[in-house]
C-alpha cells in the first residue's frame, strides 16, 4: 500500500483528498505547511508527495524546488495540487521539480489516475 503525503493548508482540502486516497487503499499523512511538508517527506519517506501551492510561510514552489534539490528526496514525486490553474503556473511547477500539476478542483478519478500513473499503476 502506497504511502502519500498531502501538504496543504486547508483541513477541508486535506480532509477531501485524504477521504479519496483512502477509499483507494493508501495511507496517507499531512503537513499543514511546505516547511512541515518537506520535514515530513523526509523522515516519513512518502511514496509521492500532494503539494498546494498557496501556504503561509514556505510556498509550495519552494517546497518541491527544496525537495527536488536535496539528494535524499530528489526522486520522490510532487504533484502539485493548486487552484492556480494558468499554464504559466504550471510550468512553474514542473521547473521546480513536480512530476505532473493538477488545478483545484480535482475529480478522484482524475487525481488517483495521476497517482497511479506516476507510480506505475501497481500500488
Amino acid at each position: 500500500m502506497a504511502h502519500i503525503l498531502i501538504v496543504d493548508d486547508s483541513p477541508t482540502e486535506v480532509h477531501v483528498f485524504r477521504s479519496m486516497l483512502e477509499r483507494h487503499g493508501y495511507r496517507v499523512s499531512d503537513a499543514c505547511d511546505g516547511e512541515e511538508g518537506v520535514a515530513k517527506a523526509r523522515a516519513e519517506c512518502p511514496d509521492l508527495v500532494l503539494m498546494d501551492i498557496v501556504m503561509p510561510g514556505m510556498d509550495g514552489f519552494q517546497a518541491t524546488r527544496m525537495l527536488n534539490s536535496d539528494p535524499d528526496t530528489s526522486s520522490l514525486p510532487v504533484v502539485i495540487l493548486s487552484t492556480k490553474g494558468e499554464e504559466s503556473d504550471r510550468i512553474w511547477g514542473m521547473r521546480q521539480g513536480a512530476r505532473g500539476y493538477l488545478a483545484k478542483p480535482v475529480t478522484e478519478h482524475t487525481l488517483v489516475g495521476e497517482i497511479r500513473s506516476i507510480l506505475g499503476g501497481t500500488r
